[in-house]
């Protein structure tokens, strides 16, 4: 059953007010963290590692050593710590957390005060008593009377703390040390409830071809705990946690791989992106910190339109909108480039940006180049039709086999039972352009390879490219006003 918040709260601890919102407000000073210097290595999958050193005086012997101020979302297998002339005996991570509700739970059978408000005439009085329970309302026994404090104007105050309870997350460590003294102890872990993405503000100019691009990097902290003036070290790419890796990914405009080196610093096949100065990473807060600013990169505006095997369409469809560019060191953006948004401006005719559409991008190393989805083009538009499918005999497919896809550029020869009939499927594409200027559209017929890698094209109105054994590509340029005619003849096992 689902526990109801008394409405006499706040409570009290002492003299001091604990809890926030329908429980009260705090009326005393978050207490210092008890944190040293703290370097956060946070990477894009909700995690991150902590390093914090801190100067502690320990003992000579066993002593229990409380390590406040610890992610409330650690992962406590990870936990190392290092001391000079110490040994850890044991650790326990304390997630028992002091909350209104909590103090109260774990307050039963423990003496507090009573103290009640006259509504009428704003007198208070006190009474001593003890909690009984704390379910659906709070049962406290005072004198020889039970009573429910639910519907009261009344709060609860508490002597101390209940054990066990802490206000702050907490790792307790019993360490073993040789001889007492200061020294640094390093605590390092693994937590969730950090992450960290790209935001890139683009202002495309069509007429000139340039792009500026500004990248945002945005922090989000939900781990429970603030870091103060931390050293933070962004790491694109998400390491290997266990969790399964998706399979399917859209179809959306490809690009090229780049194969330059960024000029950044790397830790296996990770890009580091550090931030220049200590930041302060509070908890519930979402931070941003720019790390690229790049005017005028070389940019282009093309149409984009991928049409499924044996697809037709009683409609005309709109091509994607595809804005071109590269982050190569020449001409381009420069740098590799983390996984984010890119979020696309254009300035209308009185020079105000208009936002035009945003795309995503993934983990893009240096050289590259992207092509962005950022809408539909109303104005330029395709027919795909499936104008007809015949058999063919062996002989015919024969005939045409000069037209046969190969694979990595090496023709080889295959000794198969081949079947008696194939299919030619003829395709028509009528590309339309109702804009003012010529376009140079991108046809994709997709759905060739069904893993016999041998479809053809043996006959096409423009040459295409065979991108893969799946995927033909034809560049047509449409004229302002006009249409195009595209057709192809595709020869296939099924």
């Amino acid at each position: 059953m689902k526990r109801q918040a008394a409405n006499w709260a706040p409570l009290l601890l002492g003299a001091m007010t604990c809890g926030a919102g329908a429980w009260g407000t705090v009326a005393h000073a978050a207490p210092a963290s008890a944190q040293g210097q703290v370097a956060i290595t946070i990477y894009n999958n909700d995690l991150a590692l902590v390093q914090d050193v801190r100067q502690l005086d320990l003992p000579k012997g066993r002593a229990l050593t409380e390590f406040a101020d610890v992610s409330a979302q650690i992962r406590p297998e990870t936990v190392t710590i290092a001391a000079p002339g110490a040994g850890v005996v044991e650790q326990n991570f304390d997630y028992d957390l002091l909350s209104p509700e909590r103090l109260v739970d774990k307050g039963v059978g423990q003496a507090v005060t009573i103290i009640r408000t006259n509504r009428a005439t704003g007198v208070e009085t006190t009474e001593r008593g003890t909690i009984l329970a704390n379910n659906n309302g709070t049962l406290v026994q005072i004198g020889n009377r039970i009573e429910v404090l639910g519907d009261m104007d009344a709060r609860l105050v508490f002597d101390q703390l209940p054990e066990g309870l802490k206000a702050r997350p907490t790792l307790s460590v019993t360490l073993d040390a040789a001889q007492a003294g200061r020294r640094p102890v390093a605590l390092s872990y693994l937590s969730r409830g950090f992450s960290w993405k790209a935001d890139y503000v683009a202002m495309f100019d069509e007429k000139a071809g340039k792009l500026d691009v500004q990248g945002w990097v945005t922090l989000n902290n939900t781990s429970g705990t603030t870091y103060p003036a931390a050293k933070l070290l962004l790491v694109a790419g998400a390491v290997g946690d266990g969790a399964p890796q998706p399979r399917f990914r859209p179809a959306r405009p490809v690009g090229i791989v780049g194969t330059q080196a960024a000029a950044r610093e790397q830790v296996g096949d990770f890009y580091l992106y550090p931030i220049a100065n200590p930041t302060t990473l509070a908890q519930a807060q979402q931070k941003q910190v720019s790390f690229l600013d790049v005017k005028g990169a070389s940019a282009t505006k093309s149409y984009w339109y991928r049409n499924a095997w044996l697809s037709t369409n009683d409609e005309a469809q709109s091509f994607a909108s595809v804005i071109n560019f590269s982050n190569a060191r020449e001409g381009g953006l420069g740098d590799a480039l983390p996984a984010g948004t890119v979020r696309v401006y254009m300035r209308d005719a009185s020079g105000a940006p208009q936002f035009v559409g945003e795309d995503n991008i993934g983990h893009t190393p240096m050289g590259s180049t992207l092509a962005l989805k950022t809408g539909d083009a109303f104005d330029v538009k395709i027919q795909p039709t499936v104008e007809k499918r015949e058999k063919i005999d062996t002989a015919e497919w024969e005939r045409v086999a000069q037209y046969r896809i190969t694979r990595d550029g090496q023709s080889q020869i295959v000794s198969m039972d081949a079947p008696k009939t194939y299919w030619r499927t003829h395709m028509a594409y009528r590309l339309t352009n109702a804009r003012s200027v010529p376009v140079t559209v991108e046809v994709v017929q997709a759905g060739l390879d069904r893993g016999w890698h041998d479809t053809r094209i043996s006959a096409e109105s423009a040459k295409g490219e065979q991108r893969n054994a799946d995927e033909r590509v034809w560049k047509i340029t449409i004229p302002a006003q006009g249409s195009v005619n595209l057709t192809a003849q595709i020869d296939a096992r099924y």
